[in-house]
């Protein structure tokens, strides 16, 4: 059984999404064991809270670097044995202390098609508004492995999602995270506890279930 973290910054609805996959018991091998956050007033630590999971805080603001804060959820993510590392809306770049010691092992979630609208700056709603002034037709979302360029790793699954005349960033965020998110993240961390992902340079295979 692969023991999972979850990092978050906010309102935590992809973790929701997460907890009710492990509640329907589609997270095969794999069990939440604690959900880390960066902010104490997120409130997906209610949500951690209301499953049952442990919740933690590493304080942004308590550390002077980006460097420092990764040191300490290192540091805990080891002390807590875990396996698997699912940024789940977490709002800070990781450095390299961590992408070492979870090579392949950490999981991200963008709202949008990688190599589209990512990379530095393209977070929350400000990736819906940059596809939206492209004037895309179809945007999506991408679960990716995490590495030392922003939003660079291997992809691991993606959903294509329209986009709709009038949509406004509020409401094509809402669709793509219905559509895509809630579905692609619990599937990629599933495979990844079943040990059905195989990385072979910027290639993720999925290997066949047992």
């Amino acid at each position: 059984m692969k023991k999972i973290a979850v990092l978050v910054s906010g309102g935590g609805t992809n973790l929701q999404a997460l907890i009710d996959a492990q509640k329907r018991c589609a997270i095969k091998q794999g069990k939440i064991c604690a959900v880390i956050s960066s902010s104490p007033t997120a409130f997906a630590l209610q949500r951690a809270e209301k499953a049952g999971i442990p919740g933690y805080v590493v304080c942004r603001k308590d550390f002077d670097s980006n460097q420092a804060m990764t040191r300490e959820l290192t540091r805990l993510l080891r002390e807590l044995e875990i396996d698997l590392v699912v940024l789940a809306g977490f709002m800070y770049v990781l450095t390299e202390e961590l992408i070492r010691a979870y090579p392949n092992a950490i999981i991200n979630v963008h709202p949008a098609l990688i190599p589209s609208f990512c990379g530095e700056g393209a977070y929350g709603l400000h990736v819906h508004e940059k596809a939206l002034a492209y004037g895309v037709k179809v945007s999506g979302a991408t679960v990716h492995f995490v590495n030392e360029q922003c939003d660079g790793g291997p992809i691991i699954l993606q959903k294509a999602v329209p986009v709709e005349e009038g949509d406004t960033p509020e409401v094509l965020q809402r669709r793509i995270m219905e559509q895509a998110e809630w579905k692609l993240l619990p599937k990629a961390v599933s495979l990844f506890c079943e040990g059905r992902l195989r990385v072979e340079g910027r290639t993720v295979h999925i290997l066949p279930g047992v």
